[in-house]
């Protein structure tokens, strides 16, 4: 968590610097023409996602991603038309992959457990997806308003609905990895899961890329129904129209 709020304090401190910064140079009130700027309406995000606050007893696999994309209006600032203010809806999700990790989502029982098979048969990859409808909200400031192009930052929150929760398994095999059957089978619930989820969001880049990180506020699993993880993603932004 200290990572996190050290992140949060200084993606402010970045914002704040680069505001502070404009307000001091801009000493003649030039008028900007935004009538035909880019406004960034459609953003896509693709990360590599982690859980902060998982026990050392579940083993998570490789490659767990996040792949979001939002449709957002843009309102520029009439006292600084280089900040703005960015609301939109979209899809969220999350795809933790684990190893040799069996995640009861149909299990009866009060918890979601994650039970370790590496000692027995089970599947070869094992991955838990969840989606989302959100809202995205953003405080953006952009260089060069007028064009898209220059450095482009935002500091924002999502707030999302769960729309889905399954996993996905593919391939039997044995204890030592041989191959016992090749097929896969999907479950889904929600039950375990928050209906709701709140995240705070950063990205920085120059022109319609950017780099973006998310950390979501709230467990992902009902309290005393699993552990109590956060999802952590790193990624890359292509943001224009």
């Amino acid at each position: 968590m200290k990572k996190v709020y050290l992140f949060l304090l200084l993606s402010l401190t970045v914002l704040n610097g680069l505001v502070a910064q404009e307000n001091g140079t801009n000493t003649s009130k030039k008028k900007i023409d935004l009538s035909n700027r880019p406004n960034d309406h459609l953003v896509i995000q693709f990360g590599h996602t982690t859980w902060s606050g998982v026990p050392d007893t579940i083993a998570m696999g490789k490659f767990s991603k996040s792949f979001n994309v939002y449709f957002m209006f843009d309102f520029p600032f009439k006292s600084n038309p280089k900040m703005s203010l960015g609301v939109g809806i979209g899809v969220g999700s999350d795809h933790m992959r684990f190893s040799k990790v069996n995640v009861g989502i149909k299990e009866l029982g009060s918890t979601l457990r994650f039970t370790n098979v590496r000692d027995t048969n089970h599947y070869k990859k094992t991955k838990l997806a969840t989606s989302y409808a959100e809202v995205p909200l953003e405080l953006r400031f952009s260089a060069n308003p007028e064009t898209g192009k220059g450095i482009k930052v935002g500091l924002g929150v999502r707030v999302g609905a769960l729309i889905n929760a399954h996993t996905r398994n593919v391939d039997w095999e044995n204890r030592n990895g041989n191959l016992l059957n090749e097929f896969s089978v999907k479950e889904s619930s929600t039950k375990y899961f928050n209906k709701t989820r709140f995240t705070g969001t950063f990205r920085v880049g120059y022109g319609n890329v950017s780099l973006f990180s998310s950390y979501q506020l709230n467990p992902t699993l009902r309290d005393g129904q699993g552990p109590t993880v956060r999802p952590f993603t790193l990624g890359l932004t292509l943001s224009g129209l």
